[in-house]
């Protein structure tokens, strides 16, 4: 199973993201995620305009998807939005990247932009990692898996 495999799983029962506004997991590696949005009329506003609570919703997706690779699971504390442009194109991409992990908190810059590179915004997110409820992963248990902690305590 590839991690974007392991992250869709993991992943699958946020619903909101997933299911109501149709975002995809492209890319998971340790620090870093991509997201992914087919623009559709449920996500527009009263003027025609993708909402900013899509963009808000996608970024802090990409940061949940970033920041739980193989770590405690880690929630959001804060987000910092600045919306600098709409959408120009149809897809919409959201890019977390970590700037800094501490022992209890995480620090990542999310960029969101279309597919002709519009930047659309710019967020800061702040994540509280939450106590492990299981003991650490060791390769012995068998295939290696960034979620596994995470997807053992939500059963």
């Amino acid at each position: 199973m590839t991690d974007v495999e392991y992250a869709r799983a993991f992943f699958e029962k946020d619903y909101f993201a997933t299911e109501a506004a149709g975002i995809v997991i492209e890319e998971a590696a340790p620090g870093h995620a991509l997201v992914s949005c087919v623009t559709e009329r449920r996500h527009k506003n009263a003027s025609d305009r993708v909402m900013g609570a899509v963009y808000t919703t996608m970024a802090d997706f990409a940061f949940a998807v970033a920041a739980n690779y193989g770590n405690p699971v880690t929630v959001s504390l804060n987000l910092q939005v600045s919306f600098l442009s709409s959408a120009r194109g149809g897809k919409l991409f959201a890019r977390a990247e970590k700037i800094r992990e501490g022992r209890q908190t995480a620090f990542y810059e999310v960029f969101v932009t279309d597919e002709l590179g519009t930047d659309i915004a710019r967020v800061q997110a702040t994540g509280h990692k939450m106590k492990p409820l299981l003991p650490a992963y060791s390769p012995e248990e068998g295939a290696y898996n960034p979620y596994r902690e995470q997807m053992a305590s939500l059963r």
